[in-house]
């Protein structure tokens, strides 16, 4: 049977008409067409969500503390005692040094110190903004660690997890090129089961202020050559930076603020998430239920973006937990910290796993290498 040409032209464009509907109805539940011409995911963000991520509620207090220190009003526990300085610099209590002996604050030393104190958080303080490019320049911003442009082969982040003790891990852990470990966890005696290779010793600067009261400021538990890296929880704790780095033979070096921005806007984001479809309440409700401006990720979320941003392929190993096993494997701590949502943590270790192109504040164009995640 032959039809009129003005019936075939009119079939013709109600094809094309149904297809370019379709194609426009797919991006509208968040997909896309590629060259392939195969339908492919991709991530719709809650607005709203990534609105309230991005909002640091701890920003005001923490910027009134820095304005504070670099006036020289120091308010703090510890070894360093409350002193306050004149226009005319004179300072009249003491603090100690790295080798516990008192310092006087009006001495050629403590002079020293107090600049170099003053220029290192004057710097971390100006840098402290989100930058939306921080993963692909991440190779760049550890220089030292890495070879400028290139990243690791295999790299293996080893958490605390009790749940280590359940399986013999020491030699898949040590055949990896490059293994971070945690806040200085213990290894000896759990040698089969977390292995013996360290890389990068990553710690929060809490650790370090502890180090600091010891001679030398010793914080070497897995030998004087390895490289820590640590990550600013009070910016006070710079006055333990300057005073240890001069000690260390390996790099001590302290993260990227905007590296740290990052961090905290996608576990917030997951944090915030989690907290109306699993708990299901308002998100207004969260910060009085996460402890507000004290909430923050934790030293293994970090430790876990940055083997993502410096290596071509990451395990991970003892996050997790379990009813049947210790909370951390070297300690009888019985509980979690308040200031972390490790379930919201956990949900973004999935997602690295499995679709890390639903992990918001990262740019589309960084490529994430392959993740495994042992349990």
């Amino acid at each position: 049977m032959k039809y009129p040409m003005r019936h075939l032209l009119s079939f013709l464009i109600f094809v094309v008409l149904v297809v370019s509907l379709s194609y426009q109805n797919s991006l509208r539940r968040g997909f896309e067409v590629d060259s392939s011409s195969h339908f492919v995911e991709r991530p719709v963000f809650n607005a709203t969500l990534l609105k309230l991520a991005s909002v640091d509620m701890g920003e005001s207090k923490l910027s009134q503390e820095i304005e504070s220190l670099l006036e020289g009003n120091f308010k703090m526990q510890g070894r360093h005692r409350t002193f306050m300085s004149t226009g005319k610099r004179r300072i009249d209590v003491r603090v100690r040094s790295a080798r516990g002996v008192p310092v006087n604050l009006r001495s050629p030393e403590f002079y020293r110190l107090w600049l170099e104190f003053r220029k290192n958080l004057q710097k971390w303080s100006r840098r402290r903004r989100f930058q939306s490019n921080m993963m692909t320049n991440l190779v760049d911003s550890f220089n030292g660690l890495v070879d400028v442009g290139k990243k690791h082969k295999t790299c293996a982040v080893v958490g605390n997890s009790g749940i280590l003790l359940n399986h013999e891990y020491g030699k898949l852990i040590d055949s990896h090129e490059l293994v971070i470990r945690l806040n200085n966890a213990r290894i000896s005696n759990f040698e089969r089961n977390v292995g013996l290779k360290t890389s990068i010793s990553f710690v929060n600067s809490n650790i370090l202020h502890l180090c600091a009261r010891r001679e030398s400021c010793y914080c070497h538990p897995y030998g004087d050559k390895v490289p820590i890296v640590m990550y600013m929880c009070q910016p006070v704790h710079f006055f333990d930076y300057v005073l240890c780095n001069s000690s260390h033979k390996a790099p001590l070096i302290i993260t990227d603020p905007g590296f740290d921005a990052l961090c905290s806007r996608i576990v917030k984001y997951y944090s915030l998430k989690r907290f109306i479809q699993v708990a299901a309440k308002d998100v207004g409700e969260w910060g009085s239920a996460h402890d507000g401006v004290n909430f923050h990720y934790s030293s293994g979320m970090q430790a876990i973006l940055l083997a993502v941003g410096v290596c071509e392929k990451v395990s991970i190993f003892g996050f997790g937990k379990s009813d049947k096993a210790k909370h951390h494997y070297h300690t009888n701590q019985k509980a979690e910290l308040q200031l972390h949502d490790y379930e919201a943590e956990y949900e973004f270790y999935r997602d690295l796993v499995h679709k890390p192109r639903v992990i918001p504040f990262i740019s589309d164009k960084f490529k994430f290498p392959a993740v495994v995640l042992y349990q």
